[in-house]
């Protein structure tokens, strides 16, 4: 019994060792970093790393849940402002907040190409407080009518685009493509006509052909 405990004890802290390694990695190169590249950040054997998760998906579901759990949280919380209006920019500020600090999550929200059950776990939780956002500021009359969530989605697609090409140049340079975007938003009598909204299905097959795959790989 003595022998087997500092085994165990020391397979926890190479478990920590590796989520701790696949946050910092996920965040900074997006999901198509492999398994390999979690390991050599975390100063372990590629083995060892399948020993704790025999899937790149596997692994991505620990690292990420408490990210995306954050980003549930933001969108959630946006339903307790004054206004939908106040709302649904809070929502936007924080979101193009968090996905420009890990690229991970950005990915997995916005659509990567990972384990469909992931993505659809992301989009049902995200979805329905960021659509009443939507219906609340129409209601107010303060978004223009022609906006929808699918329309959301690709904005803040397209600001972290700026983030994680831009960051090497200037980190905050897409805070300001999102207000110009964030002013779009807003009713007003001489906007221009949009044309017909894109449906959810379009959005996603928009977006796998935007984002980069994942493509796990093995040693």
């Amino acid at each position: 019994m003595n022998d087997e405990r500092p085994l165990r004890r020391d397979a926890q802290l190479n478990r920590e060792r590796i989520i701790a390694a696949a946050r910092e990695v996920f965040a900074a190169r997006g999901l198509t970093a492999s398994l390999d590249d979690v390991a050599h950040h975390a100063g372990v054997g590629v083995g060892t790393v399948y020993r704790r998760f025999p899937t790149k998906e596997a692994l991505l579901e620990v690292a990420l849940d408490e990210r995306l759990e954050e980003h549930v949280r933001a969108a959630e919380a946006a339903l307790a402002a004054p206004t939908g209006w106040d709302g649904l920019v809070e929502f936007l500020r924080r979101a193009a907040e968090m996905q420009a600090a890990d690229r991970g999550l950005r990915d997995l929200v916005l659509g990567a190409d990972f384990h469909a059950r992931h993505k659809a776990r992301a989009r049902d939780r995200i979805e329905p407080p960021v659509r009443r956002l939507v219906e609340r500021a129409h209601h107010e009359g303060s978004l223009r009518p022609d906006v929808t969530a699918e329309d959301l989605a690709l904005l803040l697609m397209m600001v972290s685009e700026v983030a994680h090409h831009g960051h090497t140049v200037r980190p905050d340079a897409y805070a300001r493509y999102l207000q110009l975007l964030i002013d779009g938003l807003r009713r007003s009598p001489d906007a221009g006509d949009l044309g017909p909204p894109l449906t959810r299905d379009e959005v996603e097959a928009l977006s796998r052909h935007w984002m980069p795959k994942s493509q796990p790989r093995r040693p």
